[in-house]
């Protein structure tokens, strides 16, 4: 540990900073890997440069000298969502946990230091507000949290309003997009909905960024809010390959093909309703895992779950729910209860019956579930799956 006083005293003071161009590399990132292996993404000066003004709008981050960001992505998901960069650019302080992301250390920072933005993954979301449940945690310093790398649940995003009024923006980007892309803001008009209606969805694409949805054939889809499509993406930080690979990622006219499934709404909100991977077709009928899980984490005995496909020999494929419980009572009571709190909120073919309890579920790098893992446990049986369909 070396103090910032100390490191300023033992600096040349003559230094002279190069000056790259601004096409030069000035970072690199490797995609996660869920889906495939990892991919290098090369930021330039550019591209970090403009991300950095984006992420200082007051329609997208808002980053500004009076804030206290507390800076939880680590510099590796996605060179830290910008914030380093953002944060210098305008001079605000820094709280930098470093490994310390457990919930008692991040208590001693929030309490001490009382920060105004911050941005982290669902899994760390979660564990503050059951922090809270066990010990009074107070977030009320907090002028937004962002949330994303994965969909944010709606128990979440009302969980944090209802119990410190502070907004959740849920955010969805890519490694390959800097990663800032889409960003759920709630328009002026809400248009008769509520306000977790829109914070639900994926997000309106910044400026900058451009999004569209296409069909298997490339052929571009209406906007309209109902019409399903793999979502693609360009623009002003948007990579256009990868580093020494060759991919076919990109579209003949340019456009990042994200491998995400979605719909896009007539004011330009997007919905992500799955990964292509991980979408599941039962009996030719789409079952979309966000939503399953979205629905199933409301329930009160669940803290974590993933939805993936089984193998069926009937459906060709079905849901397989895998679930972390804090009820210790009889499993069997436990999935009734689950499938009967879904017969009442989805459509009868979307509810499992394949079910899977474990005392955890497998994170990447960055906190986000690999569901890459769960699929490799499942084929190589695992995976301990009990069929429950009462």
């Amino acid at each position: 540990m070396i103090a910032y006083d100390a490191l300023l005293a033992d600096s040349p003071t003559d230094y002279h900073w190069p000056e790259p161009t601004e096409n030069a590399a000035a970072g690199i990132c490797y995609t996660s890997g869920t889906t495939g292996n990892p991919k290098g993404v090369a930021y330039s000066q550019r591209t970090t440069y403009l991300h950095a003004l984006a992420s200082r709008a007051v329609d997208s981050f808002a980053v500004q000298e009076r804030d206290v960001i507390l800076m939880l992505p680590s510099m590796f998901h996605a060179n830290a969502w910008g914030f380093p960069y953002s944060g210098w650019m305008s001079g605000a302080d820094m709280v930098m946990p470093g490994p310390l992301l457990q919930g008692q250390h991040l208590r001693t920072m929030i309490e001490q230091t009382r920060p105004t933005l911050t941005a982290m993954v669902p899994t760390l979301l979660g564990d503050l507000l059951r922090a809270d449940e066990q010990q009074s945690l107070d977030l009320s310093c907090f002028r937004a949290i962002v949330s994303g790398g994965s969909a944010v649940p709606s128990s979440m995003i009302e969980g944090v309003r209802d119990r410190w009024g502070v907004p959740v923006v849920q955010g969805w980007g890519m490694t390959e997009t800097s990663p800032m892309c889409v960003l759920s803001h709630p328009p002026k008009d809400l248009e008769g909905e509520s306000e977790t209606f829109w914070r639900l969805k994926s997000g309106r694409p910044v400026p900058g960024i451009e999004v569209r949805i296409v069909d298997d054939q490339g052929e571009c889809l209406p906007q309209d809010g109902v019409t399903i499509g793999e979502l693609q993406l360009r623009g002003a930080w948007v990579t256009g390959e990868y580093l020494n690979t060759e991919s076919d990622a990109f579209s003949p006219d340019g456009w990042l093909r994200t491998g995400d499934v979605g719909v896009v709404d007539a004011r330009g909100y997007v919905q992500l309703t799955d990964r292509t991977k991980d979408v599941i077709k039962s009996g030719g009928e789409w079952i979309s895992s966000v939503d399953l899980e979205d629905v199933l984490l409301k329930h009160a005995a669940v803290t974590e779950v993933a939805v993936i496909a089984m193998p069926d020999e009937r459906w060709q494929e079905r849901p397989l729910a895998v679930i972390v419980s804090q009820d210790q009572g009889e499993e069997a009571e436990l999935l009734s209860a689950l499938r009967q709190f879904l017969a009442e909120r989805v459509a009868k073919f979307w509810i499992p019956e394949y079910w899977c309890l474990r005392e955890s579920i497998p994170k990447t790098s960055v906190g986000k579930i690999d569901k890459k893992r769960l699929r490799e446990a499942l084929a190589s049986d695992e995976l301990m799956v009990q069929r429950h369909d009462r």
